[in-house]
């Protein structure tokens, strides 16, 4: 029998329980779906706890039931979620209320203002107002201001990741490379912050209320007699400290370097590299530790990125769901014939997916231009995707920009890779190679190379992504589509948000939104 891990990929719409044998193959999974949050009030995107906890004990059940032998070779658990989804709980590790998602919108007021001069200056520099945003996003911040009495009773405040860490081993430790969200954070030395560094005073928790930090491939605890009784897993087994979603999904497409990019088509499209060095990608945003130990991961980000497929799909796409359904397939299949059937260019039809504002474009508003009476659905889609791959571009440059190092090769994950059709596009856009895992649950994988190497079945990480790591194909840029969208993002693309921004700004005056 070969030794086998047991990664858990807490998404934001499902938990995915996902058992690797040692040389990377996905031998068995379950995926528990749940709607992505509630909301009391508009704008507000909540979850329970509870919920996410009860997903993760019916996919070990499932699993068990399947394939008891996988269940007992399993050497170690890991541990990836997402990210900045905050869970306040009580001394037992209860939830004192919903966890505040990724997702929500809502707004605390500040808590720290400079003094003057140094108020004067910040705004004369453009940083004021950069602050100010920042930490009204802080979900701490709006409980304490909104919910004192909780607050007072909460033993710590947590990421995902450590609530389910906890769960599984009692203890209140997360990985260092976890700590991703409006929290107290160093990220270059990835520990938690001194008192009086900018972090801190933007969100100013009680050093108490934060959980241990644990290096990744670093044990951080082992199951318990409870856990394994609720789970499955047997008791005793190493929960090996892993990272986040993205930043495994970056490690589990093998990307260990500033030559390659991992490009992740998810809810929220990012663009990531590994990095020996640390610098921010762009002004008070840091780069995130990587799973690797020494390495971080610079990153940019679109924030509604990919989701725009389900909107899509959920607003014009009614037939092709309903022709899916007929034939047995998943509703993308037919959705790539729309992508077949329009030309590269979308016979000119342009969108800046901005359906979500960035910290880079904090006034920024989706936009289609172009259109004419040719255009049908299928350009619409088509656009939808060209505008995420430019928008990915944009933030590729950024980053080369910071490195003086040019990006050769690409690697793709997240649910939109499994496109034959939006991969073959991104290469183009790209005009670089593009190579897509084996596994599409390249996250669940980077957990598992980082467990892999806690519990010593490879020796280091070189080691065990070159065991575990494996492509299904690579996307080759077609030389006139490149040039055909390199004239596109430059001429065309590249002007749309320096002519549209004003207009934003004073649809965001008249109509107050967004906030």
């Amino acid at each position: 029998m070969k030794r086998v891990i047991l990664s858990i990929d807490c998404g934001t719409q499902s938990m995915r329980s996902l058992l690797f044998s040692e040389d990377g193959t996905l031998l068995d999974s379950e995926q528990v779906e749940y709607a992505p949050y509630f909301s009391d009030k508009p704008g507000w995107a909540e979850q329970d706890p509870e919920l996410l906890w009860t997903s993760l004990i019916a996919g070990c059940h499932a699993l068990k039931q399947r394939c008891p032998d996988y269940m007992a070779a399993i050497q170690g658990v890991g541990i990836t979620t997402q990210r900045a989804t905050m869970i306040s709980v009580d001394e037992s590790g209860t939830p004192l209320r919903p966890a505040i998602t990724w997702l929500d919108q809502r707004k605390a007021g500040p808590v720290f203002k400079p003094p003057f001069p140094v108020s004067s200056i910040l705004n004369a520099v453009g940083i004021g107002a950069t602050l100010n945003k920042f930490q009204t996003e802080g979900k701490c911040n709006w409980i304490r201001q909104n919910q004192p009495d909780l607050w007072k009773k909460t033993h710590k405040y947590l990421q995902v990741s450590g609530f389910l860490n906890h769960r599984l081993t009692g203890r209140f430790a997360d990985s260092s490379a976890s700590q991703i969200g409006h929290i107290p954070y160093n990220y270059k030395k990835r520990c938690w912050a001194s008192r009086f560094e900018p972090s801190s005073l933007l969100f100013p928790i009680e050093r108490e209320k934060l959980p241990e930090v644990v290096a990744p491939g670093q044990v951080l605890g082992h199951v318990t007699a409870k856990a394994s009784a609720e789970t499955g897993i047997a008791e005793g087994i190493p929960v090996i400290a892993c990272g986040s979603d993205k930043g495994c999904e970056t490690l589990g497409m093998g990307v260990l370097n500033e030559e390659t990019a991992s490009l992740s088509f998810g809810t929220t499209a990012t663009v990531q590299l590994s990095s020996k060095r640390y610098f921010e990608p762009i002004r008070f945003m840091p780069a995130y530790p990587a799973p690797i130990p020494g390495h971080w991961n610079p990153e940019m980000e679109i924030f509604r990125g990919y989701w725009m497929i389900t909107w899509f799909k959920n607003e014009f796409a009614h037939k092709e769901v309903a022709r899916a359904d007929e034939k047995g397939v998943p509703p993308e299949v037919e959705m790539d014939r729309l992508l077949e059937k329009a030309p590269p260019g979308s016979m000119g039809l342009m969108v800046q997916p901005y359906w979500g504002p960035g910290h880079e474009h904090p006034d920024a508003k989706g936009a289609m231009i172009g259109f004419g009476d040719v255009h049908k659905k299928e350009h619409v889609y088509k656009a939808v995707i060209e505008g995420l791959g430019y928008a990915l571009l944009e933030g590729l440059e950024s980053l080369e920009k910071k490195t003086k190092v040019p990006v050769t090769k690409l690697a793709v994950s997240g649910g939109a890779s499994q496109s034959d059709q939006i991969c073959q596009i991104s290469a183009d856009i790209f005009n670089r190679p593009l190579v897509r895992g084996k596994t599409t649950e390249t996250s669940g994988l980077g957990a598992a190379i980082v467990t892999a190497v806690g519990v010593g079945i490879h020796p280091d990480f070189s080691a065990a992504i070159d065991t575990m790591v494996h492509y299904d194909t690579t996307f080759e840029p077609n030389p006139d589509r490149s040039a055909l969208y390199n004239k596109l993002y430059h001429r065309v693309y590249k002007r749309i948000y320096k002519r549209l921004a004003p207009i934003y700004k004073e649809i965001r005056e008249i109509t107050g939104y967004p906030e």
